[in-house]
């Protein structure tokens, strides 16, 4: 590099619902992962919070774009802008000097060698000079403080936006991996199908996101349950205003085939678990990560329904991405087994 370049290391948890950026240790950047367009030349508008202010409520001139769909890029220049304009936020105020990057990227374990080749282009387009990628459930294990490297088997369930990563890990390697695309995202469409179809209401995205933060629920009998959450909506009919109260059980009636889903995934993980491996995670537990892990009752629920402690992380929605930081001061110890070049 020039002499009036500078290396800055970054470590990026690219999520459909949000990005999280680590730089020296801290979180920097934790946006959603969206942005907004200008329709004719393409050229960005806004990113992150300000993107999130107009989706919904574009004009013609303006369209807002999620790039990451089920985990994976679906739009590799929206996903490019958006990595540039995260990154531009916390660039150097010396515009004289040209960043480059050495940076960590997490991806889906169940990424295609296609997918993973977006991921790598759109970071080095971005600005990253050494790119390296960890997947997701070891970099959930690794920022709730497993020593990934030890020979004793840890399970690993991360319930993200757009995919439910299931993971066995041992001496530094996924032994079991299930990616499968039933996560946060699908629960907002639950959630927003069994309004249009019991209360004849439409509502959106947002909306529909504040229901399953405020009422949330996997299981219909709770310790301390929510109260109801009211909402207002159009009418399907008349498109006259409705108001709407929403109580957790019904919530957890219309999100039960998603959270079914991810059950049988669970299952179907710990059944391919070699035998030494299922005894050291029956003493362990299973760790919950992602937003997810934050539904009322999920934990409880998988621990009657398995036999096998489930632990929510004392940060879920954090924990990724604080395991992509780790990664990323550890990189001589972890390349070729945790981190992949």
């Amino acid at each position: 590099m020039g002499i009036f370049s500078i290396t800055k290391e970054l470590a990026v948890d690219l999520g459909t619902a949000n990005t999280i950026i680590i730089h020296d240790n801290k979180i920097v950047i934790d946006e959603p992962s969206i942005v907004a367009l200008d329709s004719k030349t393409s050229k960005m508008i806004a990113v992150g919070q300000n993107a999130q202010l107009m989706y919904g409520k574009e004009t013609d001139c303006i369209r807002t774009v999620r790039p990451l769909s089920d985990g994976v890029i679906g739009d590799f220049n929206a996903a490019e802008l958006m990595l540039r304009g995260l990154i531009k936020k916390i660039s150097s105020k010396n515009h004289w000097l040209s960043p480059s990057f050495k940076m960590v990227v997490c991806i889906p374990s169940g990424s295609t060698e296609v997918e993973i080749r977006a991921v790598r282009d759109s970071s080095e387009h971005a600005g990253g000079r050494d790119v390296f990628l960890i997947y997701e459930p070891m970099a959930a294990a690794l920022g709730i403080g497993l020593d990934v490297l030890a020979p004793e088997g840890n399970m690993i369930v991360d319930i993200g936006g757009g995919t439910t990563e299931i993971a066995v890990i041992s001496l530094g390697g996924l032994v079991i991996n299930r990616s499968i695309r039933i996560a946060g995202d699908d629960l907002t469409a639950d959630i927003m199908e069994h309004m249009r179809r019991v209360h004849n209401v439409r509502i959106g995205e947002s909306t529909a996101e504040r229901i399953k933060i405020q009422v949330g629920s996997a299981l219909t009998e709770l310790d301390n349950p929510p109260e109801d959450y009211i909402f207002h909506g159009p009418n399907l009919m008349t498109g006259l205003p409705m108001e709407v109260p929403v109580s957790y059980q019904e919530v957890c009636h219309c999100i039960e085939k998603s959270i079914t889903k991810i059950e049988a995934a669970v299952l179907s993980a710990l059944e391919q678990t070699p035998p030494e491996l299922y005894a050291d995670i029956v003493k362990n537990g299973v760790f919950l990560t992602g937003g997810g892990a934050m539904i009322r009752g999920l934990a409880k629920r998988l621990t009657d329904k398995i036999g096998i402690q489930f632990n929510i992380a004392e940060d879920p929605l954090h924990a990724v991405a604080k395991g992509t930081g780790v990664a990323l001061k550890n990189i001589k110890n972890f390349e070729g087994k945790v981190l992949k070049k």
